[in-house]
């Protein structure tokens, strides 16, 4: 018997985003509209995308949700940092269902089992399951997710807490196994720099995002090591786009780079948002 109440209600709705499903609804609907991607040379498997509050970054989130406007998928995985503190590397929910204000996303329970047997047998890791957790990082996607595409879905969530690059690749083989074959979209959530003067934030940014565009999620690990760039999602990034290689991925498109100074007026301490797009 599950200990846990079934759905993991927001903590964050009415603050990082609306919690009045209508209002909530129309500010994301423009966000997708008023975006404006370039044309991509693929099927659209994968998105990167920011998770500040929507004042922030949902502008630049828009980008990466327009471009599977419409589109169907049976699953999302979703791959996110965890800014708690946990002794695991890789966490879940226990939760069947996550709550937003424009209704339930349903967890994929049975799903997650089979990954965690899978990452035991390649990197003697599991997915730990917690519940009632306050991570922003992977909910604040959902909205978004549940407003781009044409018909529900089911939901992987994964929260990654490390930047070792043989765990995060071996757990991205373990998924693929799990996943190859069904219709999945791959999200990966991260901001990027923290409060440098927008110059410097751009730069930094650009040493980062120029890691993403490469498809190389080892230079986006090293990027972040040495202090070349930063993503608070640094591990989410890699392991979504060694899980896109496994999965036929062949190219990353930069949609939009943005700071925190568009929205706060404020250019002396600002927060980088990115979004890109992975095709196959």
């Amino acid at each position: 018997m599950n200990p846990f109440p079934p759905v993991r209600r927001s903590p964050i709705a009415g603050a990082w985003y609306p919690s009045n499903p209508a209002i909530l609804q129309a500010e994301i609907d423009g966000y997708i509209d008023q975006a404006q991607p370039p044309d991509l040379p693929g099927e659209v498997i994968g998105v990167i995308a920011p998770h500040a509050g929507y004042f922030y970054s949902g502008p630049t989130a828009g980008y990466a949700y327009r471009c599977v406007k419409g589109k169907s998928f049976d699953l999302c995985a979703v791959f996110s940092p965890l800014h708690d503190y946990m002794p695991d590397d890789f966490l879940t929910t226990a939760h069947q269902a996550y709550s937003t204000p424009l209704g339930l996303v349903p967890v994929d329970q049975a799903l997650i089992t089979e990954v965690t047997i899978r990452m035991e047998q390649k990197i003697s890791q599991s997915l730990r399951s917690i519940a009632n957790d306050r991570e922003h990082s992977l909910e604040i996607q959902l909205p978004f997710l549940q407003r781009a595409l044409s018909t529900p879905f089911s939901l992987l969530p994964v929260m990654v807490r490390t930047n070792d690059p043989t765990l995060l690749e071996g757990a991205a083989r373990a998924i693929s196994e799990v996943i190859k074959d069904k219709n999945v979209l791959l999200v990966a959530s991260t901001d990027l720099s923290h409060f440098y003067d927008e110059e410097e934030a751009n730069i930094l940014d650009d040493a980062m995002l120029n890691q993403m565009i490469r498809f190389s999620p080892e230079g986006v690990l090293e990027a972040e090591r040495c202090g070349e760039g930063f993503a608070c999602g640094a591990g989410a990034v890699a392991l979504m786009l060694w899980l896109a290689r496994f999965l036929d991925a062949r190219q990353v498109t930069l949609l939009h780079h943005s700071t925190s100074a568009e929205a706060s007026g404020d250019s002396s301490r600002v927060v980088g948002y990115g979004a890109l797009a992975v095709t196959k």
